[in-house]
């Protein structure tokens, strides 16, 4: 196929490595069948980039209803497929899976590039949980080609059930081992959502980042008005209007029902509170609930599973791993709109949001911004090292012992190689990332110079150790002096974080 008919359509914003992935994917020459698995959570484009994908190759592209029985299924699926082949529609009439998908890899089969795209597939194993088993017969029939000469059909699997798409291909499922392509499909990076959102200044940037993430889902129902036109009036016009369908209360609900094995939704909805007002752990987290931890265990484990909460370990040494929200929209909705929900819905949301200002910049912005610290060193900082691409990146608490205190490190990326929680590891970058409204100074400075001293003394190689400020609002004049001066300060603001300019 020509290359310029593969290129990435303009319309398909940022996923260059994914686009190049599924391209090379669909146009192996193999005459075999392939099979190739992509998941994602909502808003995250998949269904646009299989979409972009299914049109530039000529595919057939299907995608499953949640509210759909098994019998309408059936029959949309057969009217795609006899669409596909240039039928009217109703000329097929296919009585049960095996005859729909064989009829699907046998239609697309006659392409030059024979792909199959079902997306939600999840919704389809609500009434049909034979699929998977029909299409791992169908595999095994279509390893030694169809005898036409050409390529072999090109499947792709597609749904924002995280447990449900990842549970296809572990221990016994019928497709394990079948698939070549296993692609997660994640939001995009901060930058990319930036330049997605259209938004110059960097500080709004960060903000509307801390509250959607990178989804570019969010954009086509929150873009009016534009963040750059007020963060709190288009904060207070989207998040916070409860009219509006990307309401952080109805959106979280959406997000938490999406996964099959969430059927509690007031336990889900008790933890992810828990988590927000700082219980860390599943101990205080059973306790916040009056709970055994053992009854938070499993939930625990689903939202972990779903993206919906992460375990930091710390880099260094080995302690119980803190637990955190991760998506934005819940973490928004759990510490600004649930304690300001009265005000909301009777229409004052200018009013609320004033009040939950100072919690947004404590409880969300903050550490927002170290968290996009740590990801600017994962993957930016190599160009401003002078070793290059760091290894592990994460946080630490370093003990002090004269002091009978620790000290928390918001970014420290080992070099590359080392493991984490290694003894006498090589360290290539402590950093410090305070989204405070001042200015940071040396004794910001100090303060870093003092751990990478600790670390020192407890054995750690930082003899190439850099010391890098992450600030919202610059820095002091003595401190950019002293840094023009060193090799071994990197001073960070919002447009280096960014990279403009």
């Amino acid at each position: 196929m020509d290359e310029g008919m593969l290129a990435k359509p303009r319309d398909v914003v940022d996923r260059d490595r994914e686009w190049g992935l599924l391209t090379e994917f669909v146009t192996d020459p193999d005459p075999a069948m392939g099979l190739g698995i992509v998941s994602g959570r909502r808003r995250h484009g998949k269904s646009y980039l299989l979409q972009a994908l299914s049109e530039r190759v000529g595919g057939l592209y299907v995608t499953a209803v949640r509210e759909e029985g098994r019998l309408p299924a059936l029959r949309r699926f057969s009217d795609a497929i006899a669409a596909h082949a240039g039928l009217q529609p109703g000329t097929l009439r296919l009585a049960d899976w095996r005859e729909v998908l064989s009829n699907a890899l046998d239609v697309t089969a006659r392409s030059r590039t024979p792909l199959l795209v079902i997306d939600e597939l999840p919704c389809l194993l609500q009434h049909s949980p034979e699929i998977p088993g029909l299409l791992q017969q169908l595999y095994d029939e279509r390893q030694r080609g169809t005898g036409s000469g050409g390529p072999g059909a090109r499947l792709v699997l597609c749904g924002s059930a995280m447990s449900v798409m990842h549970e296809l291909l572990s221990g016994t499922k019928p497709l394990r081992g079948g698939a070549v392509i296993d692609l997660r499909l994640g939001a995009f990076d901060y930058r990319a959502a930036r330049e997605f959102w259209q938004i110059d200044d960097p500080l709004t940037a960060l903000r509307v980042h801390a509250v959607l993430g990178g989804a570019p889902g969010y954009r086509p129902v929150a873009a009016r008005p534009h963040p750059s036109d007020g963060f709190a009036a288009w904060l207070t016009r989207t998040l916070l209007d409860p009219g509006r369908a990307v309401s952080s209360r109805t959106e979280t609900e959406y997000l938490l029902r999406e996964d099959p094995r969430i059927t509690q939704h007031t336990l889900y909805y008790d933890i992810l509170t828990a988590i927000a007002r700082g219980a860390t752990t599943p101990t205080k987290i059973g306790a916040a609930l009056e709970r055994q931890r053992n009854a938070v265990t499993h939930p625990l484990d689903v939202l972990e599973s779903t993206g919906y909460i992460q375990r930091e370990q710390d880099i260094l040494r080995p302690r119980h791993p803190v637990i955190t929200l991760t998506d934005p929209v819940i973490r928004f909705k759990q510490l600004i709109t649930l304690p300001q929900a009265a005000t909301v819905e009777q229409g004052f949301a200018e009013e609320a949001w004033q009040a939950a200002a100072p919690t947004f910049n404590s409880k969300i912005l903050g550490p927002h911004f170290e968290d996009l610290a740590r990801a600017f060193t994962r993957r930016y900082a190599h160009t401003l090292l002078p070793g290059g691409l760091p290894g592990p990146v994460g946080t630490t608490e370093v003990a002090d012992p004269a002091a009978r205190t620790r000290h928390e490190v918001d970014v420290i990326a080992l070099a590359l190689g080392e493991r984490p929680q290694a003894p006498r590891t090589r360290i290539a970058l402590l950093g410090e990332a305070k989204a405070t409204a001042a200015r940071r100074g040396t004794g910001d400075l100090q303060r870093l110079e003092h751990i990478r001293t600790l670390l020192t003394d407890q054995g750690h190689d930082t003899a190439g150790t850099m010391l890098a400020l992450f600030s919202l609002h610059g820095f002091y004049p003595d401190l950019v002096e002293a840094a023009a001066g060193r090799d071994d300060l990197l001073l960070v603001d919002l447009a280096t974080l960014y990279g403009i300019g």
